[in-house]
């Protein structure tokens, strides 16, 4: 099966970040819209771009796009779709809604009509009263945006950010396609040395590590897609051997992580071990005003307390101060900063290069990023 129309979702400020991972991986004609990059693919794709998509949410096929203003037209564009293709007759569809500024306003009854369209369809293939839902999960979302209905089917499952080496989240998490946008957007390659002096449990250089080794991100999973009879098996095989023959085991990587709790430290220890990291990236407990930095044209990477859950807000002040008293004298090092509090660039002492707007899950940040020299 060739030419299907899929759909990499990402968080609101990333798309530009996916589509050049896209790109990278050599696809074309792609189509970006707010939260969402379309583009086309066979099989193998799906297995492809899952497996190795760092800053994407979910890879979806896109089914079907039609107008529906009415339940009829709803139903009917629902019911065009070859559900068979996709579904056997065992497997587990749940159908998810979502409306926004149309006619069809009633997500709950979306739903109904779309899933009673599916079962519609899929009785003319199967002769079955009733479907027994018993085998894999298809994930089917209609969405209804300004009256136009689109189709699609979920692919990953869980959503990408699970990469399986984080067992917990710690106090203030990051999720990992955000750190690793975080990552590309920065100056930093495997050859300098990256410093986040704020690890927590270790996101952003675990992130770090496997964009140095070249690890695809979604090795160490599963997917729901992984369970479809449409995909063999071998195909899964074939791209996971081609995803370890790529990792670079040769690089040396000079990634460092502090932080002052030490149950962060000992997490961030455990989940880079999860990925057989553990001997690429140094953490220590330390507060980040004694840390020693010896080295020239560093990175500094972090996602330090906002002063919104964490602490208080006038000791987020000092330490926001205190950073800048200790980072912006480093003339030869660029600094990364991802941070909800607005009066950052005031306390840190120094306006950024560049300032990008983003979201921490439902929280709205600003992406500081102060650029030093390129290396000699």
């Amino acid at each position: 099966m060739k030419d299907i129309n899929l759909i990499a979702t990402t968080t609101f400020g990333l798309e530009a970040v996916a589509k050049r991972e896209l790109e990278a991986l050599g696809y074309g004609n792609i189509k970006v819209e707010n939260g969402k990059i379309e583009f086309k693919g066979g099989l193998d794709d799906i297995v492809k771009t899952n497996l190795w998509l760092r800053t994407v949410d979910r890879v979806l096929v896109k089914l079907a796009e039609f107008k529906a203003t009415s339940f009829e037209e709803l139903f009917q564009g629902t019911r065009a779709v070859q559900w068979a293709d996709w579904i056997p007759e065992d497997g587990a569809f749940i159908v998810e809604g979502k409306s926004l500024n149309s006619k069809l306003y009633s997500i709950s009854d979306s739903q109904r009509i779309a899933e009673k369209a599916i079962v519609d369809k899929l009785k003319e293939k199967y002769p079955v009263e009733w479907f027994s839902k018993s085998g894999a999960r298809y994930r089917i979302e209609v969405s209804i945006l300004k009256d136009i209905a689109t189709i699609t089917l979920d692919t990953s499952g869980d959503g990408l950010h699970k990469r399986g080496y984080r067992d917990r989240a710690g106090d203030a998490p990051i999720k990992e396609t955000l750190a690793a946008a975080m990552i590309l957007l920065s100056y930093w390659n495997k050859d300098r040395v990256l410093l986040d002096p704020f690890c927590g449990s270790g996101t952003i250089l675990i992130e770090a590590a496997m964009i140095g080794r070249n690890m695809a991100p979604g090795l160490d999973r599963n997917f729901d897609a992984e369970k479809w009879s449409i995909i063999s098996p071998e195909i899964w095989s074939s791209e996971r051997i081609k995803a370890r023959s790529a990792i670079d085991f040769d690089s040396q990587l000079k990634l460092l992580g502090c932080d002052t709790d030490k149950r962060s430290i000992l997490r961030a220890r455990d989940n880079a071990a999860n990925l057989g990291l553990e001997d690429d990236i140094a953490f220590f407990m330390k507060d980040m005003r004694d840390v020693d930095i010896n080295d020239e044209y560093g990175v500094v990477i972090t996602n330090p307390p906002y002063g919104e859950r964490m602490g208080e807000r006038e000791e987020v002040r000092k330490l926001y101060t205190d950073f800048g008293s200790k980072f912006r004298p480093l003339e030869t090092w660029s600094i990364y900063v991802i941070t909800s509090n607005e009066e950052f660039e005031s306390l840190y002492g120094k306006k950024a290069d560049r300032k990008r707007k983003l979201y921490n899950g439902r929280i709205k940040v600003d992406y500081y990023q102060f650029y030093g020299p390129r290396p000699k």
